[in-house]
């Protein structure tokens, strides 16, 4: 083997041109093909006109925001702009959620928020689109230019003079920071923000001077040109080199197994993913976080690989295989069942987003998987042992038992009707808590998408998510599954809901407390205050727009309210309080709760 591959520089060229080409999963285009709307000439050519034109480029048309005295003006020119379509969110922390969500199905989000109140309050949305890499444009309204360097003390702030906590509190969760108070440089900025963050697939902040959206610059008079991004390249010796290592190890194995993982998505690798499964025969399966970005109908798919919470048959047939290939892995505490998986580094090959490990070395850098999946499939025998053992395993599964009529929910018995609404014009919305598990066992249809946010699991994130999530595919019913103690956390933003018509399905299951942290480690913490969570949706419809309420105790009601949130209320946004037992949960999260405690609460290591 070359020693110098690491070194050499010469690139191959990347196999898709459409340099902010979709995640491959049925979304659009985060950079449009199509020809972009007449920039603004004359004295339209301001700072906050261009940032708006600049977010339509990319793909953006719909912001999230909450208005503040600093951002005002901004925002103004983001109504303006006729491709943006401004969403005002109840509170900042909302506003975050639903760009992250908008990111998920559309490739990129923004949001706007005012200094420091804002910023602050969005933080830990950024942080979770931080964790989960999706590229989230979050502008802030800054001070005033005139205020910078003065020893002048400003409201919203912490009381001194100095500017810059808030951009330090953002510098650990974007991946660039602009502060523009000069306009002179305020064009390459903002275009080095939005390179960035489309790149690195990571949020970046952007601060604008309450000031200057407004005014006329010659940098954003003329006509621009169309907003593009150098395409990152595989090293072509490289990348032959780690094709060849990969094709070698995998051919001398009896019986490989392939994982997918959630960095499929910032890879833009899910066709070249399913290209290489097609190829090589090899039983499929996919990490928890990944569930969604794979095709669940796929010939050879066998589940969800999650230890011992994972599919049946699964966790067996991948961890007894003698070779594995993850792609795009992220092996945390939770995706591993607090460290119990049982896989060997010498048997994996891991390929992650620009580099290839295999076993315990070598390791190849400056190869993209979008490049090394499909040249791989071309390299490898059709082996199919693996499937064809789990074929002779598997027994399907069980179904619950029956409820009776007036018996009550049960919530094996709420998942199998959620089921059956699912359909390629449908995406699930799953909370964190059991709701991850129970969802995690529903057989999604083609072209049925899923979220969820297992790496940052913030509990609320899914109301935000769903706003946003609906917002960019409008086509798609949104089917969100939230217990109560998430819901309480961020409840407000139904409002904005019914404000843009959505017309998604919440399923709002109520057990009276934090039932995945009473699994984890209980104590009277977990339990909350019960509300009448019908009542709170009706009080926020107030009378205006479509919307329509249940609450269910039985089997019998979810069937009827079912019915018509899918029937004569297909066209509003339907909330369905579900009222299940406290302990009614999933078997895993049974499983999961006590290995996770079992790592949170080892002993100090000896000094």
């Amino acid at each position: 083997m070359d020693n110098k591959i690491g070194s050499q520089l010469d690139s191959c060229k990347p196999a898709n041109n459409d340099v902010g080409s979709a995640p491959q999963n049925g979304t659009v285009s985060t950079i449009q093909d199509s020809p972009s709307p007449a920039h603004p000439t004359g004295s339209r050519a301001t700072l906050g006109s261009h940032i708006a034109h600049r977010l339509v480029q990319i793909g953006v048309n719909d912001v999230f925001s909450v208005p503040g005295d600093f951002n005002l003006t901004l925002l103004d020119c983001i109504i303006a702009e006729p491709g943006l379509n401004n969403i005002g969110c109840c509170n900042e922390l909302n506003a975050g959620y639903a760009a992250d969500g908008y990111a998920r199905a559309r490739g990129v989000g923004a949001c706007v928020v005012t200094f420091t109140v804002g910023g602050l309050s969005i933080l830990n949305a950024i942080a979770g689109a931080y964790s989960e890499n999706l590229p989230v444009i979050c502008i802030v309204g800054g001070p005033n230019t005139n205020d910078y360097g003065t020893n002048r003390i400003l409201h919203h702030t912490i009381g001194l003079p100095d500017f810059s906590q808030e951009v330090r509190c953002f510098q650990p969760v974007t991946c660039y920071q602009a502060i523009i108070n000069h306009l002179d440089e305020a064009h390459e900025l903002i275009d080095k923000a939005i390179s960035t963050a489309l790149k690195e697939s990571k949020p970046v902040y952007i601060s604008v001077s309450c000031n200057l959206p407004t005014i006329f610059h010659p940098t954003f008079s003329r006509e621009p040109i169309p907003f593009a991004l150098s395409p990152k390249m595989s090293n072509c010796k490289g990348l032959d080199a780690a094709v060849e290592a990969a094709a070698a190890f995998l051919n001398k194995a009896v019986k490989p197994v392939i994982v997918g993982g959630p960095k499929l998505r910032v890879a833009k690798a899910t066709k070249a993913f399913v290209e290489l499964a097609d190829a090589c025969g090899y039983a499929l399966a996919v990490m928890p976080s990944a569930k969604g970005l794979v095709p669940e109908h796929h010939p050879h798919f066998i589940g969800t690989y999650w230890g011992a919470v994972g599919t049946a048959f699964c966790g067996e047939i991948v961890e007894s295989a003698d070779a594995y290939v993850f792609v795009g892995p992220i092996f945390n505490d939770y995706s591993s069942v607090g460290y119990s998986l049982l896989l060997k580094r010498e048997k994996a090959i891991i390929v992650q987003p620009e580099r290839v490990v295999i076993a315990n070395g070598p390791a190849f850098g400056c190869v993209l998987m979008k490049d090394f999946l499909p040249a791989l499939a071309k390299r490898l025998n059709n082996n199919t042992t693996a499937y064809e053992n789990y074929r002779r395993i598997h027994i399907p599964d069980g179904v619950p038992l029956k409820c009776e009529p007036t018996e009550p929910l049960r919530v094996n018995i709420l998942f199998q009707h959620i089921q059956k609404l699912l359909s390629h014009d449908t995406a699930v919305i799953a909370e964190t808590g059991d709701s991850w598990f129970n969802c995690q066992k529903l057989k999604l249809p083609e072209g049925c998408g899923y979220e969820f946010q297992m790496q940052y699991g913030s509990i609320g994130w899914s109301v935000g998510a769903m706003l946003g999530y609906a917002q960019s595919v409008p086509d798609k019913r949104v089917i969100a599954c939230i217990g109560d103690g998430s819901f309480q956390v961020t409840a407000q933003d139904v409002s904005t809901m019914i404000r843009c018509e959505q017309k998604s399905i919440i399923f709002l299951i109520n057990n009276g407390g934090y039932t995945i942290e009473v699994e984890i480690h209980d104590g009277p913490y977990n339990v909350i205050k019960n509300w009448n969570y019908t009542g709170l949706v009706d009080a926020i419809h107030n009378g205006e727009g479509n919307c329509w309420t249940k609450k269910v105790n039985n089997e019998q009601e979810l069937i009827e309210a079912i019915e018509i949130a899918t029937g004569e209320k297909k066209d509003c946004l339907c909330f369905i309080e579900v009222v299940v037992h406290k302990d009614d949960t999933s078997k895993e999260l049974l499983e999961w709760g006590s290995r996770v405690s079992s790592a949170n609460s080892r002993a100090p290591n000896p000094q």
